[in-house]
Parts: structure tokens; sequence; C-alpha cells
């Protein structure tokens, strides 16, 4: 029976279970995934692995000290868990929620095959080529492109 005023606890002790968080719930949290439905849907795509292992469930509990491999778009991030959040607040709180690590990619050569030149007072654009997520071309580098293609 119920003693009046007093909540029951559930099966486990309180501190074990307050140490404990669904992965969507702490995806929110640590601002990962904008909203609970996207960290849903990020998941159940299989795009989230735990200590390696790659989960499908939302209702998946992490805990400080898990590792999440988390594939978004072109990066694939590594975290650390290192703590359970309580609230979706600023960033500066959800940044205390992991440890980043991922590795820094490895600053490229320019005679290296593979990479991209530098835009450096239209060089680049003399070829037309342009940095992949540079944005929309300025109206001057649009000019130089006209004159390269012969549309003056």
């Amino acid at each position: 029976m119920k003693a009046p005023g007093r909540p029951e606890l559930a099966s486990g002790s309180a501190e074990a279970q307050s140490s404990l968080q669904r992965i969507d719930q702490w995806l929110w949290f640590a601002r990962i995934a904008k909203s609970r439905t996207l960290a849903q849907a990020l998941i159940a795509r299989g795009k989230v692995r735990v200590n390696r292992v790659k989960i499908d469930k939302t209702s998946t509990t992490v805990k400080p000290g898990d590792v999440l491999t988390l594939s978004l778009g072109p990066r694939v991030i590594s975290i650390e868990i290192v703590g359970i959040g309580v609230r979706r607040g600023p960033a500066p709180e959800a940044q205390a929620l992991y440890r980043d690590l991922t590795p820094k990619p490895a600053p490229q050569l320019s005679g290296e095959p593979g990479s991209e030149p530098q835009p450096s007072d239209g060089m680049a654009m003399a070829s037309g080529l342009r940095p992949n997520g540079s944005g929309r071309p300025t109206k001057r580098e649009r000019r130089l492109l006209d004159k390269i293609r012969g549309r003056e």
C-alpha cells in the first residue's frame, strides 16, 4: 500500500535509474538532433551505434562512459557520454554532456591527389572548380565563369 504524499520507487534504486537515459532523449538534450522525432528517425535509419553495436530501438538506454558513433551526412563522429541531461538547455550545458572523440582531419597537401584548389584571387575560378560547401558564387565569380565560358 502506498503511503500518502510519498512516491513509490520503481524496481531498482533511484540513483541507478538517474544515471540511465533513453538514447533519443539524450541526443535531443545534447543538441545532436533538433528534436526527439529527428533523433528517433536517425536511430531507425541505423545511423547510431552504442559501443560499436548498431541499435535500432529508440528506447535503448545509455549511461556515462558509453561511446556513440553517429553518421551525420558525410561526417562520422564519435562521442563519449560524460553526463545524463535533465533538460534541453543552452549549448554550453549540452556540450558538457559529451566529449568529442572524433579525430581532427589531416591537412591536405596541395599536390596530393583528390585535394581541392583553394580560392585565391580567382585562380580556382579559372578552372571553374569550387570547393564543396562554399555556397553560391558571388557576382564577381559569376562574371569570371561567364568570361571563361565565352558568354560575355
